[in-house]
């Protein structure tokens, strides 16, 4: 069974943002464009018969559409930097999501994630980066941001054995719903009293 993790699509004009962030940095494995996403929950392999469970509960989520940002860049590995990823702007609905889908891992069995959930999308893999090329590249490019998009959905993606990074296969689609919108005002409400005389 291959390596399951649920995660946030990025829409092709995010990822086009982010590709123009690719190149500048020695020893750095770009992400194909393709690949690039937000994970929520890292998963893991898992049996055939846990892999449905895992579907079926996930389809029970019922979550509104919520609206993202990706908003500056940074790297992992203070020392010894091993990636580079884009930020997330903070999101209430992608915190609670996020959380829902934690809180089903555990129910189904699974470990809890060890990691604190930091959303990001992976640009880079580094190897043999040096601290100041890092430091450098960042330097350059600490104002990046995208336009907000809304996410109608999230997945489950999987990821055969390889280095990292892709290719994932989308295995299954959750579809978010619309958010209910405020009642308006009723032109009934708007009309004046009829005066008593």
């Amino acid at each position: 069974m291959p390596r399951l993790f649920t995660a946030l699509e990025i829409p092709r004009n995010a990822a086009m943002s982010l590709s123009l962030l690719r190149g500048g940095l020695p020893g750095a494995r770009w992400i194909d464009v393709e690949n690039y996403h937000i994970t929520l929950r890292f998963i893991g392999d898992v049996d055939g018969r846990t892999a449905d469970e895992i579907v079926e509960r996930l389809d029970r989520i019922d979550r509104p559409e919520f609206q993202l940002r990706l908003d500056g860049i940074g790297s992992f590995g203070s020392k010894k930097p091993h990636s580079i990823w884009a930020g997330v702007s903070p999101s209430p609905e992608m915190y609670a999501l996020q959380g829902e889908i934690e809180r089903i891992c555990q129910r189904i069995g699974l470990p809890p994630d060890p990691r604190k959930f930091t959303p990001h999308v992976t640009l880079a893999r580094l190897k043999y980066s040096r601290v100041d090329d890092v430091v450098q590249y960042l330097a350059g490019r600490g104002n990046f941001q995208t336009s907000t998009f809304t996410v109608p959905r999230f997945v489950l993606l999987s990821s055969r054995e390889s280095v990292g990074g892709g290719p994932y296969l989308t295995e299954e689609v959750f579809p978010l719903h619309e958010p209910l919108m405020a009642p308006s005002l009723s032109t009934s409400v708007l009309q004046p009293l009829k005066s008593l005389a």
